[in-house]
């Protein structure tokens, strides 16, 4: 294979990614026209077809994936050693990418996280709210989940059993989680009962029907299948929304029931629901100042906070 640089697998990159020309050239910066005349003296280069060209974009072909798994692989690299290059600063500036999640971002975070700013005003804190456990060391959003920031984070905050093993942090504490009514809702339990009796009998919030494979989608999967089911949302904070109106009862973790004064926890924590908050981030950023000042500041108070629930 001829040598190839950089320079060259960043514009199939970018077409893989987008899935067109204008997409890459949006993406690259550039115009149109750089974009198709690189393609073509690359594809000139390896003496092969990388995409078709269809209706619906740019489709790699064979030999268009396994250069696309090589560019992903030196995008990677490239991005690393520009992150131990911006590691190395030491001053409490510049600004701070966090991705978490909403349910952590409305009921745990605000607090904390304006404590911070107040202490390091030189930082600029950029908080991406998911639903779900970002891998801090993929580029790209599809592999990681269905529903990623559409850029890389330098902290995340995460409700996860399961962390990555190329990322570093701390865990922070467990959280437990109960089933919910709205306080003196006709027909809905008010006071805590076995967790089976709420399943055979109660209207159920639940989560939807998909393949999402959090530990509370899994859980629902196992004992909804024959519940009462009036409404599925798809995270915490659209459940309490639901449970407010008394529709039925529905699961939230308990660091959530200060901000919900209507709701009352009808079921003890249920127990193979915990989870860890996880706060995490590359290894080639923990020693940068900014970062390593928000994983202290903020992981301490929220460790606090989790401890007092």
């Amino acid at each position: 294979m001829p040598d190839l640089e950089w320079s060259d697998l960043r514009y199939a990159l970018a077409i893989g990614e987008t899935g067109s020309l204008a997409g890459a050239s949006r993406l690259l910066g550039v115009n149109h026209t750089a974009v198709l005349r690189r393609l073509d003296a690359l594809e000139a280069k390896l003496g092969t077809r990388l995409f078709e060209r269809k209706r619906s974009g740019y489709e790699p072909t064979d030999a268009g994936q396994t250069v696309l798994a090589h560019a992903r692989h030196m995008a990677d690299r490239v991005d690393e050693i520009e992150r131990q290059i911006l590691g190395r600063d030491r001053e409490l500036t510049g600004l701070l990418q966090v991705t978490t999640a909403f349910v952590i971002m409305e009921h745990l975070l605000p607090a904390p996280l304006a404590d911070f700013a107040r202490a390091y005003p030189g930082i600029e804190v950029e908080v991406t709210e998911n639903a779900f456990l970002v891998d801090l060391s993929c580029r790209r959003p599809e592999l990681v989940g269905q529903s990623l920031a559409q850029r890389e984070a330098d902290v995340a905050l995460r409700l996860s059993g399961q962390v990555s093993e190329h990322l570093v942090g701390r865990n922070l504490g467990v959280t437990q989680c109960r089933v919910y009514a709205r306080r003196g809702a006709p027909g809905l339990p008010q006071s805590v009962q076995p967790l089976p009796a709420l399943v055979r009998d109660a209207p159920w919030v639940a989560f939807e029907k998909t393949q999402q494979d959090r530990i509370y989608d899994r859980w629902m999967r196992a004992q909804m299948e024959h519940a009462r089911v009036r409404v599925r949302v798809d995270i915490f904070n659209a459940t309490a929304a639901m449970l407010r109106t008394g529709i039925g009862v529905g699961l939230l973790p308990t660091f959530m029931e200060a901000g919900n004064p209507d709701l009352v926890p009808v079921s003890e924590p249920i127990p193979e629901l915990a989870a860890p908050i996880w706060m995490l981030t590359h290894p080639d950023l923990r020693q940068t100042a900014r970062v390593r000042a928000f994983m202290q500041h903020v992981g301490d108070a929220l460790t606090e906070r989790l401890r007092a629930i």
